[in-house]
């Protein structure tokens, strides 16, 4: 059975799935139709940090428009343009042993395309999550569903994969900001 975490939970990925190799990573939402009544585009993007909480390199920050890590073990799947649908929006495929070494954190964010043009926020998503999957039989080993009230915000990191002991953890962190993924890529060293 999947661990449901709350804000700030932290699991162990190596204990809660032993010889755990590959993971899913998928991230979803619905937006809330009359609020706006735009389209939301959300878009999932992914960075690759070294010890000093900076990008390892430009190529290490993972997005629509650079799908694949320089290592071979992060590829995102691609951008969901509506969010339509049922289960994960946007997916990311992780080869945990192919990570490079130098990589000791990933950071997993969500922002909203456009949103000061279209006048949106996450206060307008509701049923926001982040689930981690055992790619070897889409074994759910971990869910956090964002609960908060997002109603300024633009961007949210929703969690961060992190290197512990040899293996791996997972940590639920629910922050929001405001600079979209502008802000994200300055906060993490990514040359804009």
């Amino acid at each position: 059975m999947a661990i449901s975490l709350a804000k700030g939970g932290r699991v162990s990925l190596s204990k809660e799935a032993p010889g755990l190799k590959k993971i899913k990573v998928g991230l979803g939402w619905d937006a809330n139709a009359t609020d706006t009544g735009g389209k939301f585009d959300l878009d999932a993007s992914l960075f690759l940090l070294g010890k000093d909480g900076k990008v390892v390199s430009d190529e290490n920050f993972i997005f629509y428009n650079n799908k694949t890590s320089p290592c071979g073990g992060v590829v995102h799947q691609g951008d969901n343009l509506t969010g339509a649908g049922d289960g994960d929006d946007e997916v990311i495929l992780i080869e945990l042993d192919k990570v490079a070494p130098e990589v000791d954190k990933i950071i997993f964010t969500v922002t909203i395309n456009d949103a000061e043009a279209n006048k949106q926020n996450f206060g307008q998503v509701s049923n926001s999550l982040i689930r981690i999957l055992n790619q070897d039989g889409e074994k759910e080993i971990a869910k956090y569903e964002l609960d908060e009230d997002y109603s300024s915000e633009t961007a949210i990191n929703f969690g961060e994969l992190y290197r512990k002991n040899d293996g791996w953890n997972f940590k639920a962190v629910g922050a929001g900001f405001n600079d979209g993924l502008v802000g994200f890529c300055k906060m993490y060293g990514v040359s804009v």
